[in-house]
């Protein structure tokens, strides 16, 4: 009998990891188990859960998001596309915010939009517009249109065009500036602006002359290709970037001067983010596909604006449900510390949405040197987001994986069940404007958005 008993006995460990390092630490067997108990109404959740008319709804939502099919068909200026932006108005990331709840980048950035705009001619003049009701604030995701960090959309900033060849609709999306002291992160000094204007000038005319006679760019082989490259299409762009580049350079030199040509090519190979902006477009053009699902749990928007975090569910409609937007965990350039860094902003979580990003970050281990963390913690994150979704993208397939399709279709239920939010890498911004960004990390959205969207779809079902 002795010989059939273990000399060392064995523990599962349900819950905090504490318990189990503890018992590890003396010697024993632990087997970890990955338990949470749900969260907020058990009714609620138990109501959405069993009703089979959320599962018909989500495979039907799943079907459209997997049929998208993102194009890049031009560049123009946002004031031809978003109409709303012809009446002294700023486009912003994340739920809707006034003024004065605005975070410190954001602020920044709306300064540096009035300066850009000529609406003011200093700082002064641009903070008293904003405060006297000068300027109408509208989040970027009510226009079908996406902006990374503080997401500022203004009348003269060309847009990105992504049309879902599927379904027929548009998303729109800002050039990639850079890293640094750009806009984005709430900077806006004169460099900013000079940048910005070259961008209106050279950079966005030139792109759209290229890509009109291209007939297009197809994003999702794109980006594809580039998730087989290492890229996770959020914080790690190098080849989507590359092959964006490869692919317009023909066109660009027929439609544009050699000295233009030149200046445009130059800037894309010195900015390995250039293609996040695109993605966040294509992105949202794929979640777009899902949403107005009636009664489906899926997730079609995550987004934030430096105070709040939103979600917004296919079966809900417009409604967002938000909590507060939460620290970053990760690695800060030189000289900066998490004392310095505003909380999770952007609109670049919609890459997550629809299994990019964080999602598919067992494709791009690279990716932890400007993030944090090690390979392993990059598979990680890949793995546990299979518990909270409801099928996955063949078409983003990570080799890391067998070449398994990412994640896709993060459902409200799940989450709560297993009271596991979704993870999300991303930038760091100063807290202060003008600054910029300080870092990048690992971020989850507060639990209160998930369990206000279950509460909110158990009383759908009843009506």
């Amino acid at each position: 009998m002795s010989e059939t008993i273990s000399p060392v006995p064995g523990v599962i460990a349900l819950g905090a990891d504490l318990f189990a390092n503890e018992l590890e630490a003396q010697g024993l067997n632990v087997t970890r188990v990955n338990w949470r108990p749900a969260a907020g109404s058990i009714e609620a959740l138990g109501r959405v859960l069993t009703d089979e008319r959320v599962d018909a709804a989500n495979q039907q939502a799943l079907e459209r998001m997997l049929a998208s099919r993102p194009m890049l068909v031009d560049v123009r200026p946002a004031k031809e596309m978003i109409p709303v932006l012809n009446e002294r108005c700023l486009l912003h990331a994340g739920p809707p915010i006034a003024w004065e709840r605005m975070c410190g980048p954001m602020r920044g950035a709306v300064i540096g939009a009035c300066l850009y705009e000529g609406w003011a001619t200093n700082e002064q003049e641009a903070v008293q517009l904003a405060e006297q009701g000068g300027i109408k604030f509208l989040p970027c995701h009510h226009f079908q249109a996406v902006g990374p960090m503080a997401g500022i959309i203004s009348p003269s900033m060309p847009v990105s065009i992504i049309e879902d060849r599927e379904q027929g609709n548009r998303t729109f999306t800002t050039l990639n500036e850079g890293l640094g002291k750009v806009l984005r992160f709430g900077a806006y000094s004169s460099e900013v602006l000079t940048r910005l204007r070259w961008i209106q000038e050279i950079l966005g005319p030139a792109l759209g002359r290229a890509i009109r006679q291209l007939g297009g760019v197809d994003l999702g082989i794109l980006m594809a290709q580039a998730l087989q490259m290492g890229d996770e299409c959020h914080n790690r762009n190098k080849a989507a970037s590359s092959l964006f580049a490869r692919e317009l350079a023909p066109a660009l030199v027929e439609t544009s001067s050699s000295a233009e040509a030149a200046a445009v090519l130059r800037f894309l190979a010195g900015n390995d983010h250039f293609h996040l902006n695109i993605s966040m477009a294509a992105a949202k053009a794929i979640s777009l596909a899902g949403s107005n699902v009636p009664f489906s749990s899926l997730v079609v928007t995550m987004a934030r604006n430096g105070v709040d975090f939103g979600i917004r569910v296919s079966g809900l409609g417009e409604q967002w449900f938000t909590g507060p937007a939460q620290m970053i965990k990760g690695l800060y350039f030189a000289g900066y510390s998490e004392a310095d860094a505003n909380p999770d902003i952007g609109d670049s979580a919609i890459t997550e949405t629809c299994g990019l990003g964080a999602f598919a970050m067992a494709g791009a281990p690279a990716i932890v040197q400007f993030i944090g963390g090690t390979p392993a913690d990059a598979l990680r994150y890949t793995s546990e987001m299979y518990e909270i979704t409801v099928g996955q993208n063949s078409r983003f397939s990570l080799p890391a994986l067998n070449f398994r399709g990412t994640p896709f279709g993060i459902d409200i239920r799940k989450v709560c069940r297993l009271q596991m939010p979704p993870v999300i890498n991303t930038g760091i911004a100063h807290r202060q404007p003008g600054i910029g960004q300080v870092g990048a990390g690992v971020v989850h959205p507060p639990m209160e958005c998930f369990e206000e969207a279950v509460q909110a779809l158990a009383k759908a079902l009843l009506r």
